[in-house]
């Protein structure tokens, strides 16, 4: 157990998706894995240990913005040995060619600021997703037909944002989608040489305000999760 994980040794696989909400890693759990066990509950923060096509999967939520997941991805990692570490998550599209219910996949991610900048300092540290992983998703999605887009992203540090001078430049330069967390996943899979990469839904869209239904999210995150479990475990 840790301060914030009360799995017990053994009870995390080597592979976690990731969801920012401990309620979408249940549904995802009881939806996709088989024998799927609740291992953890502290704090509400839901997680869930099962098998995939024989493969064994946890998911763990790992709340909202890149400070809470910084501590679920370091005690996973440090303390629980997980080795592949996939977001599942929301996002918010910023190009035109990008349509809701399309999926992203984060090649790397942009932020202002990281729960990890104190260690880089003056150092604009560029954070980037596994190419392993990329690709295989990348393959995943071709073969499920998935609007798919690969590019960069931004990882915001706040939900409510009041810099649209900053999101005109982001989109000018080509940045495909706004999240909070992915920036700090991939630092920390960089520091300690495991496998990261995010699978993003578009949700709602900066240009068109258009927004995905709240019934219409759960079928439209399937593919989501299908692409990163298939990711994780092709050979």
């Amino acid at each position: 157990m840790t301060i914030h994980i009360g799995a017990q040794p053994g009870e995390i696989a080597e592979t976690v998706l990731m969801p920012g909400d401990p309620y979408r890693a249940k549904w995802a759990a009881e939806t996709f894995l088989t024998d799927a066990v609740c291992i953890n509950q502290t704090r509400g923060m839901l997680g869930f240990t099962g098998t995939w096509n024989g493969h064994r999967v946890t998911i763990q939520g790992s709340g909202m913005g890149m400070p809470s997941l910084s501590i679920y991805a370091n005690e996973l990692i440090r303390d629980y040995g997980a080795k592949t570490l996939i977001r599942i998550g929301s996002c918010g599209g910023m190009q035109p060619q990008v349509k809701i219910r399309d999926v992203i996949l984060a090649m790397t991610a942009s932020s202002l600021s990281t729960p990890s900048r104190g260690i880089f300092r003056e150092l604009n540290f560029a954070p980037s997703a596994d190419w392993g992983l990329l690709k295989a998703a990348h393959d995943a999605a071709v073969k499920k037909s998935t609007g798919i887009h690969v590019g960069g992203i931004y990882s915001s540090d706040v939900f409510y944002d009041e810099r649209s001078d900053l999101n005109e430049q982001m989109t000018r330069h080509g940045i495909l989608g706004v999240e909070m967390e992915a920036a700090e996943l991939y630092i920390l899979a960089a520091r300690y040489n495991v496998r990261a990469l995010a699978v993003l839904t578009v949700s709602d869209h900066l240009l068109t305000h258009e927004a995905l239904p709240s019934q219409d999210r759960e079928k439209s995150f399937g593919d989501m999760v299908e692409i990163a479990l298939e990711a994780a475990f092709a050979h």
